[in-house]
């Protein structure tokens, strides 16, 4: 039915990244080997995409070209969907940083949409950089079924978007290395598109 239609998106985290457990945010580092391994194995039972997405930082855009040339698709970088910028936090150790500054950590994760990491993107800007990029996707691609291979904080920002949630509920949903959630966007002429969380596995 042609004022119908149904657009199913999937959501990847990249995988374990060189560097240990680090707020990496827009530092480019690399997949290390286990988390090449993770997002193998995340997408081994999927397929059918017509067009593979990433942000344009290398511990995502490396798998999605490995992908695209196995799956014989195309894949496409933009760098909206890059991870938030953490400012002063970036590379520093996440265990150094909570030891360190536990005022300004409590502040960040219990409530994010007023914080905002020393000389960082606030949370607020980073949800109104990736929400509308996805929406233009999902308008472009709509009938389609794609794939998003991205960071942590820009699928929780997306999933409290068309889950309708408040953005503080952005630290409160787990998205692990290698997770794969996905989503369906139904639209009917004359009405909002509307989203259902298919599956969300980690």
């Amino acid at each position: 039915m042609a004022d119908f239609s149904v657009t199913t998106i999937d959501l990847l985290r990249h995988g374990a990244c060189e560097g240990g457990e680090i707020f990496r945010g827009s530092t480019d580092v690399g997949l290390s080997d286990t988390g090449w391994q993770q997002m193998r194995e995340a997408v081994s039972d999927i397929a059918g995409w017509s067009k593979i997405l990433c942000s344009d930082l290398k511990r995502c855009h490396a798998f999605a070209s490995e992908l695209a040339t196995a799956r014989e698709t195309d894949w496409i970088p933009d760098r909206r969907f890059r991870e938030i910028h953490f400012g002063d936090w970036e590379g520093q150790l996440i265990s150094d940083i909570r030891e360190q500054f536990p005022q300004e950590w409590r502040a960040f994760f219990s409530k994010p949409s007023q914080a905002t990491t020393p000389n960082g993107e606030a949370m607020a800007d980073f949800h109104q950089r990736v929400t509308p990029a996805i929406s233009e996707w999902a308008t472009e691609l709509k009938g389609e079924h794609f794939l998003l291979v991205a960071h942590g904080a820009v699928i929780r920002s997306i999933m409290v978007n068309w889950l309708q949630m408040p953005l503080d509920a952005i630290t409160s949903l787990s998205v692990p290395y290698a997770c794969l959630t996905r989503f369906k966007i139904f639209e009917q002429k004359g009405s909002e598109p509307w989203a259902q969380l298919v599956f969300h596995r980690g």
